[in-house]
């Protein structure tokens, strides 16, 4: 199994953390270091999430989250998954 996070997510997240004023850095570590704890659970918790509404394919779902949206693509045969972007809904 293998948790893989695009550029796209990347680039995304540093823009959501950079959000964050100087004076809360440790709110934005606890929300970053959520975000991963949500991620590494995805395989355990992957029956929970719903087909994504940004994508019309029924292999990339959706994690829905205090008002962000992550979708992911799971790879069943590779058993792979791919953190496409994280964005506010």
């Amino acid at each position: 199994m293998q948790i893989l996070c695009t550029e796209t997510y990347q680039t995304q997240l540093r823009s959501l953390l950079e959000e964050f004023p100087n004076e809360q850095l440790d709110i934005a570590k606890n929300f970053k270091l959520y975000l991963d704890t949500v991620i590494i659970n995805i395989p355990t918790k992957i029956q929970k999430f719903k087909k994504s509404t940004l994508f019309d394919n029924e292999n990339i779902k959706d994690i829905e989250h205090k008002g962000l949206r992550i979708p992911f693509y799971y790879e069943k045969e590779s058993e792979t998954y791919l953190i496409l972007g994280i964005v506010k809904m």
